[in-house]
């Protein structure tokens, strides 16, 4: 069993609000780790505002 706390749950929970139902939806860092994987396609979804956060560059991300 894993417990996550701190920061990393705050994010996650934005990341999640501020997604739509059906897509997935990613960070800027996760957007940079997978982009060059050719089973993913991205659309970019500019900064987004979140809640204590600020602006977070986002992405929806779909299978080719």
């Amino acid at each position: 069993m894993y417990d996550i706390w701190g920061d990393t749950v705050n994010t996650t929970a934005r990341m999640g609000s501020s997604g739509e139902i059906g897509k997935v939806n990613i960070s800027e860092h996760t957007y940079k780790l997978i982009k060059n994987n050719p089973e993913f396609s991205f659309n970019s979804r500019g900064k987004i505002e979140a809640k204590g956060k600020g602006a977070i560059a986002m992405y929806f991300v779909t299978s080719v």
